[in-house]
C-alpha cells in the first residue's frame, strides 16, 4: 500500500499517495522543460545569421543542465558513502620528481598544449575588461607572464607548445585585440569561446532575456557557465580535434590568475611515460590545506572512483566537518593535466558527468536569478586511472584580491622568464597572510596608497583597516596590525620599520 503525505492548501488538508505525488512532480518538471524549450526557440526565432547556430549549440548544453537541475534535489552526495582516497591515488610530488627527466625533453613537450581559463573580468578588483590584462608585476599582465613562460620553454627546448585561451563573451573581444602584440613571440596562440547560457528567473524558472542581444535590458541576461564548460566548448570549437591531429596528447589547464601554474616537466614526464594499459587520463594537482583554504574542493573516494567534493555539495550538517583541516587535508588547485583523446571519447559518448553548481545572483534591478554552472575538476570521476599529485604550495599563487596582488608585487618573489620564484632570503617557505581593508579593494586606489611596495621578507601577518598610506621603503616584519579608526588617517612614514607592532587610530605605536 502507498505511503501517504499531507499537503496543506488554504487551510484544507488531504492525504495524497506518494506515487501520485511523484507523478505530479514529474508532470511539473516536464511542463517546466517544455516551457523552457518554447522560450529558447522563441529567442532563436528572433535572430538570424551565425549567432543563431552558435546559440542553438549553446542551448543544447544548457537544456541538459536545466533537465538535471529539475531532477536533482538537495546535496548531490551521500555523506555516509564518502571515503578517504586510497594511498596510491594521491602521489607526493617528490616521488614524481625523483624519477628525473628524460634526455629528450622536447619530444615530451611536443605532446603538450597549455590551456588557460580566461573568462573572468577584473570587476572584483575595480578594473574594466579581462582580468588577464591587469598589471601584476613590473607592468606585466597575467597574459604577458603566461606568454613569457611558454616562449621560454619553446626557446629552451626548441619545441612548439601552443597556448590556448578559453575566453568568455565578456573577454573575447578585448583579448583578441591584445593578442596582436605577441605576433613575433615564439608562441602559437589559439582561442575558443566558452558557452553563453541564459540566466533564469528564480520564480518562473524561465530566461530573463528578451532576445539574443546583449545590450540594454539584456546586458545582464547571459552568463558564462563556469569552467566545467571547457570540455564541450573545446570539442565544439574543432580545436581539440586539430590539436590531436598535430600530435598533442595532453593539455595542462589552469586559471590564468594563478601565477604558480607553470608547466611542470616532472608531472608531464610521469604522464607520457606510462604503460599503455594503465595510462593516466587525468591528474589534479592538490596541495596541503591551511586555515585560509577551508572552502576549497577536496578529493574523496566515492562509489569506487576518485571524485572532487566541493563545499556546495556538502549537506549543511557536515559543512564544519568538510572545513576541518584534520579530516580533509588537501584541496584542489585547479591545475589539471588531461588526455585529449579521453576528452574526445567522453564528449562523443555524452559521458562527461559533472555536478551542477546552482549560483544565485541578484541583478542590478533587484531581480533574483539563478545560474547553472559546472566545475572543470568535477569531471575527474569520468576519466580512467585518475590521479591526484600533492604539489608544493608554490604552485598555487592565485591573485583574487589586492591583498594577493601585494604579495606578488613584493620582494618576496623574483621574476624570471615569466615565472615567480620565492626569494631565497625568506626563512620559511610559507607565504605571509595579508588582509587589506576595503580602502584597498580597487587596484587604482590600492596603488595610490603605496609609494613603493613594502619589504615583506620577514612578514608573517599583515592586517590593514581604514585610511592608511605607506611611504617609500617601509619594512614589515612578524605580525603587523594597522587600524585607522573612522575619520582618522594613518601615514606610515618613508623608511619606517614595523616589527610585531599594532598601529592604532591615534598613531601610537604599541608593542604587540
Amino acid at each position: 500500500m502507498d505511503g501517504w503525505i499531507l499537503i496543506t492548501n488554504s487551510g484544507l488538508s488531504k492525504g495524497v499517495p506518494r506515487s501520485r505525488m511523484a507523478q505530479f512532480q514529474e508532470e511539473m518538471r516536464q511542463q517546466l522543460e517544455a516551457s523552457m524549450d518554447t522560450e529558447l526557440e522563441r529567442l532563436l526565432s528572433m535572430s538570424e545569421g551565425a549567432d543563431v547556430e552558435v546559440s542553438r549549440k549553446n542551448f543544447e548544453g544548457f537544456k541538459k543542465l536545466f533537465h538535471r537541475f529539475l531532477q536533482e534535489k538537495g546535496p548531490s552526495v551521500n555523506w555516509a558513502k564518502i571515503n578517504r582516497p586510497p594511498e596510491d591515488s594521491i602521489q607526493p610530488y617528490d616521488k614524481i620528481k625523483a624519477k628525473g627527466l628524460p634526455d629528450n625533453v622536447a619530444a615530451m613537450l611536443d605532446k603538450l598544449a597549455v590551456v588557460k581559463l580566461n573568462g573572468g573580468l577584473g570587476t572584483s578588483m575595480g578594473c574594466k575588461g579581462p582580468k588577464s590584462l591587469i598589471s601584476v608585476r613590473n607592468e606585466n599582465t597575467f597574459l604577458d607572464l603566461t606568454v613569457q613562460q611558454i616562449e621560454h620553454l619553446n626557446k629552451t627546448y626548441n619545441t612548439n607548445v601552443p597556448l590556448v585561451l578559453m575566453n568568455s563573451f565578456n573577454t573575447d573581444e578585448d583579448t583578441k585585440k591584445i593578442l596582436q602584440k605577441y605576433t613575433h613571440h615564439r608562441v602559437k596562440i589559439h582561442t575558443f569561446n566558452q558557452s553563453r547560457y541564459p540566466r533564469i528567473n528564480k520564480e518562473s524558472l524561465l530566461p530573463v532575456a528578451t532576445d539574443l542581444g546583449m545590450m540594454g535590458e539584456n546586458a545582464e541576461a547571459w552568463y558564462p557557465p563556469g569552467h566545467g564548460d571547457t570540455y564541450a566548448s573545446f570539442y565544439n570549437s574543432g580545436l581539440l580535434e586539430r590539436l590531436i591531429l598535430e600530435g598533442k596528447e595532453y593539455i595542462f589547464v589552469s586559471n590564468i590568475d594563478n601565477l604558480g601554474a607553470t608547466v611542470d616537466l616532472h608531472i608531464l614526464h610521469h604522464l607520457v611515460n606510462q604503460p599503455n594499459g594503465k595510462r593516466c587520463e587525468f591528474v589534479m594537482e592538490v596541495t596541503d590545506k591551511t586555515r585560509a583554504d577551508v572552502k576549497g574542493g577536496t578529493l574523496i573516494q566515492y562509489d569506487g572512483k576518485l571524485r572532487l567534493l566541493e563545499i556546495a555539495q556538502v549537506p549543511k550538517a557536515h559543512v564544519d566537518e568538510f572545513k576541518s583541516v584534520s579530516k580533509f587535508k588537501i584541496f584542489n588547485t585547479n591545475n589539471l593535466w588531461i588526455s585529449l583523446a579521453a576528452i574526445k571519447r567522453l564528449q562523443e559518448r555524452s559521458a562527461m558527468d559533472m555536478e551542477i553548481i546552482v549560483n544565485p545572483k541578484t541583478l542590478d534591478g533587484g531581480l533574483n536569478v539563478v545560474q547553472l554552472e559546472t566545475a572543470v575538476g568535477a569531471a575527474i570521476k569520468c576519466f580512467d586511472n585518475a590521479l591526484g599529485i600533492n604539489v608544493p604550495r608554490s604552485r598555487f599563487l592565485p591573485v583574487k584580491t589586492t591583498s594577493d596582488l601585494l604579495l606578488v608585487m613584493s620582494n618576496l618573489y623574483s621574476l624570471e622568464a615569466g615565472s615567480l620564484t620565492m626569494s631565497q632570503k625568506r626563512e620559511f617557505p610559507t607565504t605571509p597572510h595579508i588582509k587589506l581593508g576595503s580602502s584597498f579593494t580597487k587596484v587604482q586606489e590600492y596603488l595610490t596608497r603605496f609609494e613603493s611596495i613594502p619589504d615583506v621578507l620577514e612578514l608573517d601577518h599583515l592586517t590593514v583597516s581604514g585610511d592608511v598610506t605607506f611611504g617609500k621603503h617601509v619594512s614589515l616584519k612578524g605580525t603587523v596590525i594597522i587600524i585607522a579608526n573612522h575619520g582618522d588617517r594613518i601615514d606610515i612614514p618613508a623608511g619606517a620599520m614595523l616589527e610585531n607592532k599594532i598601529v592604532s587610530g591615534n598613531l601610537r605605536i604599541l608593542d604587540h
